[in-house]
């Protein structure tokens, strides 16, 4: 059994398609089947179900893959010593992002980063939390950008930034009359929201607590982009909440909607995440340090405001 036969079982699992697995393994497909189809024999079991369309892994071939995966990641590990021991830093690192970061949070590192380090490949992949979480579990990232903490045992958590939450509101809405806003001042039925599966919606639905969204509302609008909830703000109808970074490149036209929530403010932990048992450890701890040198040193500071639970409330 070799390591190339490894990558072809791994792929085929993955892909959930023979045909798949083999263009992600530059291979042509008939010389796939056949070395899958010599570790069943080796092993004297069936790893694949090929009558089902996807290619259902077997329970037997669930655990054959697991440890695959397994031995593929200590074999990568092992160029990656050497790499850390001569000092090298190069490679692909994939990264997996959170809509409501990626477009804020890119800007700031992503030409400190290829500039300090023109040898290492970033490959940005936008996807919502539970994406990034199988693919790190399936090696298909080595890293991922989110809000934490997820409180998964397979997960490394690395804390990069504290992110605070904004009013965005209409000019004329009632909220952009006051000063600083109150948590009790929110109205959710009266907001803005994103779609289900953004963890920012599960956190404002959790600032709003005493409230809960009516289905029956007049008009109702859930987008899966907090730009198209700005857009909407901007004209003219209603509020919605926005993250800290959403609001740095703003004018100073737009910034006289925004308010700030009264201290303690609602706050969010973004981390770098990555699998236990993860490798390119040079090039993620790189990737951390670009990060937290790139953000306005005010969202360093934990203490400034509360932290919103990730978890939905009963």
């Amino acid at each position: 059994m070799t390591i190339t036969q490894l990558e072809y079982i791994v792929g085929v699992d993955t892909h959930k398609s023979f045909a798949k697995a083999a263009v992600h393994c530059y291979v042509s497909q008939p010389a796939l089947s056949m070395q899958v189809k010599k570790i069943e024999e080796e092993l004297g079991i069936m790893i694949f179900d090929r009558s089902k369309k996807p290619v259902i892994t077997t329970d037997i071939g669930e655990k054959v893959v697991k440890h695959a995966r397994i031995i593929l990641r200590e074999a990568g590990r092992m160029s990656e010593i050497i790499k850390d021991q001569k000092n090298q830093m190069s490679g692909e690192l994939r990264v997996g992002i959170i809509p409501t970061l990626s477009p804020y949070l890119l800007p700031l590192f992503v030409t400190h980063f290829i500039e300090k380090y023109p040898d290492v490949n970033l490959v940005f992949e936008e996807l919502l939390t539970e994406e990034i979480i199988g693919k790190l579990n399936n090696d298909l990232l080595d890293v991922g950008i989110l809000v934490t903490p997820i409180n998964d045992k397979s997960i490394i958590e690395m804390p990069l930034f504290y992110e605070g939450f904004i009013v965005y509101g209409a000019s004329g809405n009632p909220l952009m009359n006051k000063k600083q806003i109150l948590v009790s001042d929110l109205n959710i039925n009266e907001m803005w929201l994103l779609k289900k599966g953004h963890c920012f919606r599960l956190q404002t639905l959790n600032i709003c607590s005493d409230h809960h969204p009516d289905d029956n509302r007049r008009i109702k609008f859930e987008s899966g982009s907090l730009e198209t909830l700005k857009r909407i703000v901007e004209g003219r109808f209603g509020y919605t909440l926005l993250p800290e970074l959403a609001i740095l490149d703003m004018d100073a036209e737009r910034r006289k909607n925004i308010r700030s929530f009264k201290a303690p403010m609602p706050i969010r932990e973004v981390s770098m995440i990555t699998h236990r048992s993860f490798v390119k450890r040079s090039l993620i701890e790189a990737l951390k340090e670009v990060i937290i040198n790139s953000i306005p040193s005010g969202l360093k500071n934990k203490d400034r405001g509360t932290l919103i639970d990730l978890k939905a409330k009963q």
